[in-house]
This record gives C-alpha cells, sequence and structure tokens, in this order.
C-alpha cells in the first residue's frame, strides 16, 4: 500500500492507506474530544488544530438563536459543507434556526430531509472528526479481511472490513460511526489486530455488508486462500515434473473456478487479474464498466497466472513476452468460452479474459435496440440482392453482435454465407465462418480473395482495415454479392470519407454502398429500482434542441428516469445493454454529393434532410421511454 495517503490519524497504525481510498483534506474547525481515553492500539481520531473559517462565508458563522444552542460539532459540519460548495449560507442559517426549534442536530435533519446525499454528509463528517473517507462502492474487498469478521458483529456495529494488511497485522475497515470506539475495541479483541477506522456513509456500509456477505465469491476465495496457506505450510519435496499437478490442486483451482463462476452469474464480458505492487486486483466488466470486486494477496499470483495458463494450453515457465489462448468453462447449463491474453508488467503477469457465452443464442434487430424508421431502413437494405452494408463504431461498441443479428435473420438454407472473422466470436449454424490467421497468410484481404472462388451469396468481412481490402469488398459487391463490414468510425456518415481515404473511387462507392449503421451500447436502467423524477429547465431545453421535430410531448408531462441502486444491480441503478443506432441509407441525392469527396458533415447533413435519426436523437428517445439515463447517453454518445 502507497505510504503518502495517511495522515488524518494518529500513532503509527496509520503509516500506511488502502488502496481505493482518497486523502482527506483538514477540517475546518477542532472537533469534540472523546469523552475517554482508549487502549493505546484503538484507533481515534487526532485532535486538529482550529482552523479559521474561509473568509467568503462569513454568513455560516452567526450565532444560533435564542430558542436553543448548537454543539461545535454541528457548527463545524455546517462550515465544511459550505466550503465543500454542498450548501450555501442561507441554507446554513435556516438549518440553524430548523436545528433549535425542534432540538435535532443538524446530521439528522439532513438524513431525514435527505436535502444532501449521504455520501455528502459523510464526507464533511469525516472531515470535521479528522478521519479518512472511503466510497465504498469504488473499493475492491479483501477475502481475508471479510472472513475474520462474521455478518452478526459486522451488522450490529454498522461497519464492513475491506482491507487486511498481513504484514502490519492490520484491518481496515469502514464504519458509519467511525469514533465508535466500543466497536473499534470490539474488533481489536476479536481479531488480535490493530484497527484503522474509516468513515462511510450508513447506506454505503449496509449495501456493503448486503453485497459482500451475500456473493459467494469473496467467502469461498477468503476460504480458499485460508486453505492455501494451509496447504503451502506443509513442507513437501516436489520435483519438476509433478509443479503441473500441484497447480491443479484444489486451493488454487477453487479461486480460478470462484472468479469464473461469479463472472458468468454477474453478466461480466471481461476479468481482469491485475498484479499491483502488494496485492493483486481482481476487476470484471458489468455492463460495459470495470468494477473492483476482489483483492488476493500477493504469495497466490504466481500460482494462479500458472493455473490459468494451464487451462488455457499455454507455457507457464514463459514470462516475459505476451501469450493468448483459450479454453471452456460450463457452469451449470451455461457453457463459456474465454479467450486469454497474458501480457507482462513490472509487478507481474496481468491476465484479461473475455467471456464469449455460446448459450442464449444470437439476439433479433430489435432485441438490440433498432425500431422505427431506422430499422425499416436496414431491413430494405440487407433485403437487396447485393451491394456493401457498413457498420461503424469504437471497439466495444456491439457491431460483430449487430452483424450476427443481421446473419440470423438471412440465414435460410438458399442462400450461402461466408464470413471472415478475426476472431470467430460466436458460431453459428449453417454460416461457413473462417478464423483469420496471419502466421500462415490469411489474411482478410487473401481470405477475400478465397471466398470468391466458393460461389457466396452473403460475404461478412470481419473489418476494412486497408486499400486492398476495400477495393475486394468493392469488387465483390459489383459482380452480385451482398457484403457486411465494419469501420472504426465516430458515426456513420464519417465511413464514406475513411474509405475514401483508403484509396476507394468515389464513383464506386456512391454505386455500392447501400447503407452505413452507427452504433453505441447504453447501459438500460434497472427495472427493479427504476423512479421517475422532473427533469430541470436546463435538461429539457437541451432534449428539445437535441430532438427537434422528434420532440412531441408537452413539457409539463415530460418525467425522466434514473435507478436508485439496489441489490438486484449491484448498487450501480443499471441492468443489462441497449443499442443507440443511426442508419445512414445512401439515396440517389447522397450518392451525388459523395462524387465530390464530401466531408461527414455535408453527407449527415443531407441524411438528416432526409428523415435519419442520428445516434443523439435515437439516445435522447430512449431515455424518454424510460430506457436509458440522459446521463448514459450523454457518456457514450457525446463527441
Amino acid at each position: 500500500m502507497p505510504d503518502s495517503a495517511q495522515s488524518s490519524v494518529n500513532g503509527p497504525l496509520m503509516q500506511t492507506q488502502p488502496y481505493g481510498v482518497s486523502p482527506v483534506s483538514p477540517p475546518v474547525s477542532a472537533p469534540v474530544a472523546p469523552a475517554s481515553v482508549p487502549p493505546p492500539s484503538v484507533v481515534t481520531p487526532a485532535p486538529i488544530s482550529p482552523a479559521p473559517v474561509p473568509s467568503p462565508v462569513p454568513q455560516a458563522t452567526v450565532s444560533a438563536p435564542a430558542q436553543g444552542s448548537l454543539d461545535q460539532e454541528d457548527l463545524t459540519l455546517l462550515d465544511t459543507l459550505i466550503s465543500q460548495n454542498s450548501l450555501t449560507p442561507p441554507q446554513a442559517v435556516e438549518l440553524k434556526n430548523r436545528s433549535a426549534l425542534e432540538g435535532k442536530s443538524i446530521e439528522e435533519i439532513l438524513t431525514n430531509t435527505k436535502m444532501l446525499p449521504e455520501e455528502k454528509i459523510a464526507e464533511a463528517k469525516a472531515r470535521v472528526l479528522g478521519v479518512p473517507y472511503i466510497s465504498l462502492a469504488t473499493t475492491s474487498f479483501s477475502p481475508q479481511a471479510i472472513s475474520l469478521l462474521p455478518r452478526a458483529v459486522v451488522e450490529r456495529f454498522a461497519l464492513v472490513p475491506f482491507f487486511y494488511d498481513e504484514r502490519a497485522q492490520t484491518i481496515s475497515v469502514a464504519m458509519a460511526n467511525p469514533v465508535d470506539l466500543d466497536a473499534i475495541e470490539f474488533v481489536r479483541q476479536k481479531t488480535g489486530m490493530s484497527v484503522r477506522a474509516f468513515a462511510a456513509s450508513p447506506t454505503d456500509v449496509q449495501s456493503a455488508i448486503n453485497q459482500q456477505y451475500r456473493q459467494a465469491l469473496v467467502g469461498e476465495v477468503g476460504a480458499a486462500i485460508k486453505e492455501n496457506e494451509e496447504f503451502s505450510g506443509k513442507k513437501r519435496v516436489v520435483d519438476s515434473t509433478q509443479i503441473a499437478q500441484l497447480i491443479k490442486e484444489a486451493p488454487i483451482a477453487k479461486i480460478v473456478s470462484t472468479i469464473l463462476e461469479f463472472a458468468v452469474t454477474s453478466r461480466s464480458s471481461d476479468i481482469h487479474i491485475e498484479p499491483q505492487e502488494d496485492h493483486v486486483r481482481v476487476r470484471y466488466r458489468i455492463d460495459g464498466i470495470l468494477s473492483d470486486k476482489l483483492s488476493l494477496p500477493k504469495n497466490v499470483q504466481e500460482a494462479l497466472v500458472s493455473r490459468i495458463k494451464i487451462l488455457s494450453d499455454l507455457k507457464i515457465d514463459e514470462h516475459r513476452t505476451p501469450q493468448d489462448g483459450r479454453f471452456n468453462f460450463k457452469i451449470g447449463n451455461e457453457e463459456v468460452d474465454l479467450r486469454i491474453s497474458i501480457l507482462p508488467t513490472v509487478n507481474g503477469e496481468k491476465i484479461v479474459m473475455r467471456l464469449l457465452r455460446k448459450s442464449g443464442g444470437i439476439p433479433t434487430m430489435q432485441d438490440l435496440g433498432l425500431n422505427g424508421l431506422a430499422l425499416k431502413h436496414l431491413e430494405d437494405s440487407i433485403t437487396r440482392p447485393h451491394g456493401i452494408i457498413l457498420v461503424t463504431g469504437p471497439t466495444g461498441s456491439g457491431k460483430t453482435t449487430t452483424l450476427y443479428a443481421i446473419l440470423s435473420k438471412l440465414n435460410t438454407p438458399k442462400v450461402n454465407i461466408m464470413s471472415l472473422e478475426d476472431p470467430v466470436e460466436y458460431q453459428i449454424a449453417g454460416v461457413n465462418q473462417v478464423q483469420i490467421n496471419t502466421a500462415i497468410g490469411l489474411t482478410f484481404a487473401s481470405g477475400l480473395r478465397a471466398f470468391l472462388r466458393q460461389d457466396p451469396n452473403i460475404i461478412l468481412v470481419g473489418e476494412i482495415r486497408d486499400k486492398e481490402t476495400t477495393d475486394l469488398a468493392l469488387q465483390a459487391a459489383l459482380t452480385g454479392h451482398l457484403v457486411f463490414s465494419t469501420l472504426h468510425t465516430q458515426t456513420a456518415s464519417g465511413a464514406l470519407p475513411r474509405l475514401l481515404d483508403l484509396g476507394a473511387e468515389s464513383f464506386l462507392l456512391a454505386s455500392t454502398i447501400t447503407a452505413i449503421v452507427g452504433q453505441r451500447i447504453v447501459r438500460k436502467i434497472c427495472s427493479t429500482c427504476k423512479e421517475t423524477y422532473v427533469p430541470s429547465p436546463q435538461i429539457l431545453a437541451t432534449i428539445k434542441q437535441i430532438l427537434g421535430p422528434l420532440y412531441t410531448s408537452k413539457d409539463e408531462d415530460v418525467r425522466l428516469y434514473r435507478g436508485k441502486g439496489c441489490n438486484e444491480c449491484g448498487g450501480t441503478g443499471y441492468k443489462g445493454r441497449v443499442g443507440i443506432y443511426e442508419v445512414l441509407p445512401v439515396s440517389d441525392k447522397i450518392g451525388q454529393i459523395i462524387l465530390s469527396h464530401p466531408d461527414s458533415v455535408s453527407i449527415e447533413k443531407q441524411a438528416v434532410l432526409e428523415g435519419m435519426t442520428t445516434m443523439m436523437q435515437d439516445g435522447y428517445l430512449k431515455v424518454l421511454k424510460g430506457v436509458s439515463s440522459i446521463e448514459e447517453v450523454l457518456r457514450v454518445a457525446k463527441e
């Protein structure tokens, strides 16, 4: 752990800070001293000398009304919230009056009225008390730390352990009340270790307890780590021929199996196993967003990497060069194909595993989020006997899945469909799929040249990335084939200038390109915890500006949606993903524009005049329907 961030708590126990925790700046005034002096091994907030209230907000220091009085902690909390721009001075005065009249603390009023998010209150309170604040939503949990305290204890004291330092023999806990000395002393005696207390919001703590003690991931991995320590402690004489067999034995195999099972059940698309200086971080990409889920001790790193190498049929004694492999994993009735990439880093070998689910089938175009005029234009284009249809977007925007959905619709015994992919992600019955192999000279260009001698009706080329592939795709379309491919451009209109840059003739593009699809993927709002709210006038004005004539609602009737966060969605407010699209059919008018080597702006302007719904507009329409949130659309679609 880095040594630079622990400065808020006194004593030698706070010399280091667990990863994921932000340092806290000094509070703006002194806290109230604890009533009793704790044992020396217990972490308590350090006394801090008073600091003057910042000059821009002198209004917040007015005295309390005569009806009652506020303690120093309440006054300091208000000052801190003002300095963080969470409250205005008039709001602070109003809170003082209300506190004096009702006889309630400032914190209690803020919590009951939901005037501020709990996280803001907890962060300000941490500054007042001189205790570091931690956001549990972005923190990875150590299985060893979780295994040290049973659920009954953490629920009783409203705390959750998240990090265990074996060398220093300390345990880090997030607490709703970080100055609960009884709780800290109980944890110290229960674990026999020194305690590092961190402040967190009560909701964060309860959510973490529910998630960490409910899911099998942390608990099972913690048990396997303990078993591995006992297993490693036994003295055994082993020759080199037995190393591979030892790695297959229970503890490490169970850790790998548990990591994979959680990925499958949590709908993850990727697993990242990343060696750090003093631990191994495990992250999962769920609905397109990476999140920390596990922190493993450094001493299991080599065995963990070797176990995955054996499963992937890779060299376990090669640590200097990148390696790629694959293997299958089955849980219940679901089978998953894993593509493995191993890369040497300064702290060890980093592993990324891409999960490709074999079960579940190929989604339809409607399932992906295509609808209305965009769906009609695309269906009209794919029913033509020849031409080129392109799908554009950055890496990870779902282009391959869209192409598979189109091929599934066209896949009948009457047509010969051939695909050239790198890699083949899903196998489709009835489609002749070919894997690129550059080591033996099987590239997109050479494969496409061979395809033309195989009497195809429909050809899928994984990506157009050079002049040779571009020319062959155009020739295939001109000779009566229906060709599908992808391009890495930000918008549908940007595909045509890109092809011109690759050396394509403008007159060939005008006569062969039939439609271009641009797309992104946004997260869907969790249906379990979805709630409505009234948008601000600024947001409403932005929606009306983007949608233009597509906006048909009355302002007073507009309601937007968001997810509060629940156990079903892991507290994110989102579950599942859907595409936002723009489909640009190449009309005669756009074909004439192509001949003049135009830029993407000119092409998009004409397409909009002809009725094209842009990607941003499609996203905002899905926001109004409650499918996704406005923040999510802006995250993926804003240029």
